[in-house]
């Protein structure tokens, strides 16, 4: 399988190493791909709207996105990673979803998202791992993913070194837990009610949808008919 790890942060600290523990028990190293934020990814979204009532390669930021937009699009697995901030992901991990918005299902899915899996990760040196995972997990599910899963712990420290070992250790095995769940099901993902739900509603709004580009797009994919993409 091949796996994308986004991290949230720049540097490699808890959160890091834990999506990294959970990729290398999902895919060998070199089905590993990585990312940094912002390092790779910096841009705030302008709020143009382009990406909704145009297309998203009008985007100003598209083409430096584009490197991390085609390696989820390849990945059988994405693993976004955020140490909490505020009760929520960090900042640039925000803006690099911010900018997926025209993929929610209330706009334009791509189809691939409908088999991938996911891995939702977070830590705190106390509160806020919950609601920071849920930021991330939001968009997976919009996007189509129909499986998310969560790996989230206060750590009650600041950096993975000094994280106790007999917590390192339930994390390795929290970790491996979720890993053989996604490995069960390689190439054979689940699409779970609820998104079944929330695309036939979807469907029926695209019909004569406010938006063009988006009921367009619904029309061209046979989706506002009895069409799915995970079919």
């Amino acid at each position: 399988m091949k796996v994308v790890l986004i991290s949230g942060t720049n540097h490699k600290g808890s959160t890091y190493h834990i999506g990294r523990i959970a990729a290398e028990k999902i895919a060998k190293p070199e089905d590993i791909d990585e990312f940094f934020l912002p390092r790779d990814f910096g841009e705030f979204c302008l709020g143009c709207t382009t990406c909704f009532v145009k297309r998203e390669q009008d985007c100003p930021h598209y083409e430096k996105l584009r490197p991390i937009t085609e390696l989820i699009d390849a990945a059988d697995v994405v693993i976004l990673t955020s140490p909490v901030y505020c009760y929520h992901v960090t900042g640039q991990m925000k803006a690099l979803l911010d900018h997926y918005g025209y993929r929610w299902m209330a706009h334009r899915p791509d189809e691939r998202m409908f088999r991938k899996q996911a891995v939702v990760v977070s830590t705190a040196a106390g509160a806020g791992v919950k609601s920071a995972m849920k930021d991330m997990a939001d968009s997976c599910f919009f996007w189509g993913i129909p499986q998310t899963y969560k790996l989230g712990r206060a750590v009650a420290a600041t950096d993975w070194d000094s994280v106790k070992p007999e917590l390192k250790d339930k994390i390795d095995a929290q970790a491996e837990k979720i890993a053989k769940k996604i490995r069960k099901r390689e190439k054979k993902v689940p699409v779970g009610i609820k998104t079944k739900a929330f695309f036939k509603i979807m469907s029926l709004l695209q019909r004569n949808g406010w938006n063009p580009a988006d009921a367009d797009y619904w029309k061209a994919k046979g989706w506002t008919g009895s069409k799915r993409p995970w079919r």
